[in-house]
Formats: C-alpha cells, structure tokens, sequence
C-alpha cells in the first residue's frame, strides 16, 4: 500500500468509527428534551395565530411534548 492509500483507508476508518459513536449517543436521547417552541411571525389574535393554536394543541396530544409560542 503506498501512503496515499493508507492515509485514505485510516481516514475512513476514523469517520467511520466516528459516526458509529455519533450515531449512538443520539439514539440515546429521547426528543425532544425540552419544550417545543412554535414560532408565528404573525400579529395575535389574526387568522394565522388562531390555526397555528389549534396545530400547536394537536401536536401537544400527539407528541406528548409541550408546544407553547
């Protein structure tokens, strides 16, 4: 093997032990871990606060998560 080579394969090997590690850390988490934020760049009250409202209460219910504005 010349040193190109080499280099190459000990570099994949190096990401590959690296997303393997990455990989299970974040299977350990459970998301989300905080509070989901919801973000309306609308006035209160206008239609657009009204439905996004009632999408943040839905997805309350079906995560199980806090979603709040």
């Amino acid at each position: 093997m010349n040193k190109t080579t080499r280099r190459q394969a000990l570099l994949a090997g190096v990401l590959l032990a690296g997303t393997a590690f990455g990989l299970a850390s974040a299977a350990a988490q459970t998301f989300p871990t905080r509070p989901i934020t919801m973000v309306v760049p609308f006035a209160a009250g206008d239609s657009t606060d009204v439905v996004a409202r009632i999408i943040a209460q839905k997805m309350s219910e079906g995560l199980g998560q806090q979603v709040e504005f």
